[in-house]
């Protein structure tokens, strides 16, 4: 049978993404493997995921512990005020499936911080960031970092917005932007003891759904120029001022002394779920692999004890470092303020029951840790057995890592 150019042209017309493919570099098939992890799924993170299922970017994975509110619903765009009380991310993710159900995507209604393996960042193509807080885009860029991974950050206030797109092992991060005011008020988010402050009353920021609207777009295109290789805002900056119509570019230099800047190197896929292995087993792997006296380096510092200096009571930490807030620091018993003991390391004179597993430690499945001998050797090891019960439904995306590098 013949094909006239006309039922060509009928079918491609027919194609849900005809129009979007009709930019010359856009290569659909790689946009549907595609894997993306946007952390917040506000006003922002509406904006982002709805185009997300709208061009068919294949799977998504949608990290947000916040529930709808009232306030929510006037620059949200995926939710109904039949929505209220149930998880930002929930029901992001089911909005996104019936936009397009070609989407694969999945929502962890959890804290970035305390419940994201460093896995979840090697799995994702391209990271875009929709939160509001300095605390969660210090910890995005670490883990890009030390994954080697791109990320998009995007901010508003009022009229006025701004992209940026960093990677972090190669070039200008996050951190490289921050001024001693940043850091000053970073660390005025944590208590003395290095507890995440209790909430204190305070102003929000004033936001728009139009603001969201741009700057979400804005995101999402670079996130797609990312992934095909286009030239982006890596390094730089693009800022709204949109009470003034004015848009504004800037570079930021990678400063030499910046923290954020760790890369793992080569990623190891064990095998394993960071349950069912102990501290001591991760010792002796570590040992035979790189000699006597190798330490196991945390992906994050963790409360190992919470101990009373008045009557002694004490008692298993078992969290991460800000999952724990200053007001739980208060011995049950006498109620004095209690002393945190934290670590980041696993030493065998370390003080740490072996016998404990990292999922004891309170550190997130589909982690990643460092086998290291001294400054100079070391290993990254990925607890990629926990791929299924993190990823879910994505998890047909993550390839077989088993002894092979990433």
């Amino acid at each position: 049978m013949r094909i006239t150019a006309d039922a060509l042209v009928d079918e491609a017309r027919g194609d849900r993404y005809h129009r979007q493919t009709l930019i010359a570099w856009w290569d659909q098939k790689r946009v549907a493997r595609t894997r993306i992890l946007v952390v917040g799924a506000g006003a922002l993170g509406n904006e982002i995921l709805k185009l997300l299922a709208l061009i068919g970017s294949g799977y998504t994975l949608v990290f947000d512990p916040d529930r709808i509110e009232r306030s929510n619903l006037s620059r949200s765009i995926l939710f109904r005020q039949r929505d209220e009380g149930s998880t930002k991310a929930d029901v992001a993710v089911r909005q996104m499936r019936e936009i397009n159900p070609d989407v694969h995507a999945e929502a962890i209604a959890e804290n970035v911080l305390a419940r994201a393996g460093l896995g979840v960042f090697l799995w994702a193509d391209v990271v875009i960031g929709a939160v509001d807080n300095r605390e969660a885009r210090v910890f995005i860029n670490s883990a890009c970092a030390r994954t080697g991974k791109v990320w998009v950050d995007g901010a508003i206030e009022g009229l006025s917005g701004i992209v940026r797109v960093f990677a972090p092992a190669t070039g200008a991060c996050y951190e490289c932007t921050m001024s001693s005011i940043d850091r000053k008020l970073l660390a005025e988010r944590r208590s003395c003891a290095l507890l995440a402050r209790d909430a204190v009353a305070r102003g929000h920021v004033p936001t728009s759904a139009v603001t969201a609207s741009i700057i979400g777009g804005m995101e999402v295109e670079e996130a797609i120029k990312v992934v095909h290789d286009q030239p982006t805002l890596v390094g730089q900056g693009l800022h709204l001022d949109g009470l003034y119509s004015d848009v504004s570019r800037v570079s930021y230099p990678r400063r030499p002394d910046c923290p954020g800047h760790e890369h793992l190197g080569p990623i190891v896929g064990l095998g394993l779920t960071s349950a069912a292995v102990t501290l001591d087993a991760l010792l002796t792997r570590a040992e035979a692999a790189l000699g006597a006296g190798a330490a196991i380096d945390l992906s994050r510092d963790v409360i190992t004890a919470l101990t009373c200096p008045a009557c002694g009571a004490s008692e298993p930490g078992r969290a991460v470092l800000g999952a724990v807030r200053e007001s739980q620091a208060a011995c049950p018993v006498c109620g004095t303020h209690r002393v945190v003991e934290i670590t980041s390391s696993i030493t065998r004179d370390g003080g740490l029951d072996l016998t404990q597993t990292l999922a004891d430690l309170g550190l997130p499945p589909f982690d990643i840790v460092v086998a290291r001998q001294g400054m100079d050797r070391q290993e990254a090891w990925l607890f990629d057995g926990d791929a299924p019960a993190v990823l879910g439904s994505l998890a047909g995306s993550y390839p077989d890592t088993e002894g092979s590098p990433r």
